[in-house]
């Protein structure tokens, strides 16, 4: 099962990836800014009776971290994500300053490193690691091949795709990646993007002018 819940002022969308049966779970872009979202995460968690294996980023932009370093302190797991988005959590305080988020230098975070084609495991379930830059450096979506299902951060969204007009981002690769590495995902697969509402392969690459 994946879970969603929706957290802080730019709507970020985080993830749990659960294996119900081994009552473990995975937290994808812990989001959350306010105390109150920080209950909803974990009384959810608490709820299910659920052990917290990873913690996964798609990308570390700071709206998807503002919960990172309280959830790596209460959960005692490194971040786990692609190694070249370090700098960004080094960046994190800066853009936060700019962006309206509250949060520390997160430069000493312990990571786990993970690249294109490995595999992590949440109980039975496997979550594949696609390496996807272009939005940003260090962008990965997760494949849930078990639940049909990717999880796209901002790489791709519902008939639209990640902005690249930020530092690190590039057009042309994303675009290539989107194509090679996530279009190739059968037609039912449900697209769980980073902002917004889910859609299917299919649709994306049928309807979504940027990849059409």
């Amino acid at each position: 099962m994946v879970k969603r819940f929706t957290f802080n002022h730019f709507e970020v969308n985080c993830y749990l990836i659960v294996d119900e049966s081994a009552h473990q779970c995975a937290i994808v872009d812990p989001a959350c800014e306010a105390s109150f979202e920080d209950a909803q995460l974990t009384q959810y968690i608490e709820r299910e009776q659920l052990h917290v294996t990873h913690i996964l980023l798609t990308h570390a932009h700071v709206d998807h971290i503002a919960g990172l370093r309280q959830c790596c302190a209460q959960y005692g797991l490194p971040v786990t994500m692609h190694a070249e988005g370090r700098k960004l959590l080094r960046q994190a305080e800066a853009y936060g300053s700019v962006m309206g988020f509250a949060v520390d230098n997160m430069g000493d975070l312990e990571v786990h490193e993970i690249a294109d084609g490995d595999v992590v495991h949440v109980g039975s379930i496997d979550v594949e690691c696609r390496y996807v830059p272009g939005h940003c450096p260090g962008s990965m979506c997760f494949v849930v091949h078990s639940e049909k299902t990717v999880l796209t951060g901002d790489a791709l969204f519902h008939f639209s795709i990640g902005r690249t007009d930020l530092p690190g981002g590039d057009y042309p690769t994303l675009i290539e990646k989107l194509k090679t590495r996530i279009l190739t995902l059968p037609d039912d697969y449900r697209v769980l993007p980073g902002h917004g509402i889910e859609s299917l392969i299919g649709k994306e690459r049928k309807y979504n002018s940027f990849l059409v």
